[in-house]
């Protein structure tokens, strides 16, 4: 999915610097480049500066081979954006060039997915088939055939295409996002209960359960645990608030492939990818699965989604709080 334009207040400057984006979705990138440093100059002149438009020259330069220009302009933008809307990080910790966190930076899934909200569904199922959502309900199904549950917890819902997979088979169904017009979207759909905005990765046991509703017997995060790379926090969240005998289903990327083995045959536990994702091994999963007091029930290979003309390889699986 190609990111929103974010305006920089500026007719003239976004004039150039929708050219320059055209140019660079025609393929050729360093004309681009050339233009959009035009629309940035410009705006310097006029004693302005544009994050946005600084980035979006990096994945020019980036997409150009030209990568000296595209980690001048990522330190550049960390200085102006501390809190990393944009992933400058991740992009200088992909190539090597800064210390890989432990997940994406919040203000950058934040801005990343209020971006997308308008057309996400329209992108990732449509065009990118995804199919997430999908299979874990089929998992889920599978192995609990009859159950129904009465309060499921839905872990970065996003637009409710998980929600809208479960919601049938649930008393209460509450969903947590960061991003707030992804909740937007969600509350349109009229299945939750109801809806928080918090970070999955950040937040607190009583962030997303209230003593005044059932304690969740299920919890689900399809599409989530790409943004964060070391997933012991966010598992240890997940145990603490689902009551005994509850089910966990989610979802990953993972690099599980023979050219992903180091020569021993070992394979690393989470890469974080080009596409700024982070991808885990079924081994770091499982182990982390019983270190977090679970009981793996089941996991299948599954093809997620395309990306760039080639589908992305993940796994979905179901394990229960012991």
């Amino acid at each position: 999915m190609a990111r929103a334009f974010f305006s920089s207040g500026d007719l003239i400057a976004d004039h150039r610097a929708h050219y320059a984006v055209m140019m660079s979705e025609a393929g050729d990138h360093s004309a681009a480049a050339d233009l959009m440093r035009q629309s940035l100059d410009y705006l310097t002149s006029q004693f302005r500066q544009w994050p946005a438009g600084l980035f979006m020259l990096s994945e020019m330069h980036e997409n150009a081979g030209e990568t000296d220009e595209a980690v001048a302009l990522w330190r550049q933008l960390l200085k102006l954006d501390p809190e990393d809307r944009f992933g400058a990080g991740l992009k200088l910790a992909q190539c090597g060039l800064g210390e890989t966190p432990d997940a994406a930076p919040p203000a950058y899934i934040e801005a990343l997915f209020d971006a997308y909200a308008p057309d996400f569904e329209e992108s990732l199922v449509d065009k990118l088939q995804y199919c997430g959502p999908q299979k874990l309900a089929e998992l889920i199904t599978r192995h609990f055939p009859e159950r129904s549950y009465q309060h499921v917890l839905d872990l970065g819902c996003g637009t409710g295409l998980m929600g809208e997979e479960i919601h049938q088979r649930s008393g209460l169904l509450s969903g947590a996002d960061l991003s707030e017009a992804m909740l937007k979207k969600a509350d349109e759909k009229q299945i939750y209960t109801r809806l928080i905005k918090t970070d999955v990765n950040q937040c607190r046991k009583t962030d997303l359960v209230d003593e005044a509703l059932p304690q969740p017997d299920m919890i689900l995060a399809a599409d989530v645990f790409i943004y964060i790379g070391q997933l012991e926090r966010a598992f240890a969240l997940a145990a603490e608030c689902l009551r005994r005998g509850g089910v966990f289903a989610f979802s990953v990327e993972t690099h599980d492939r023979s050219e992903a083995q180091s020569s021993d045959g070992s394979c690393d536990d989470m890469i974080l990818q080009p596409s700024l994702r982070f991808t885990h091994s079924a081994r770091y999963i499982e182990n982390l699965l019983q270190v977090s007091r679970f009981e793996l029930l089941d996991y299948q290979r599954i093809a997620l989604r395309l990306d760039r003309g080639e589908y992305l390889d993940g796994y979905v699986f179901l394990a229960q709080k012991c």
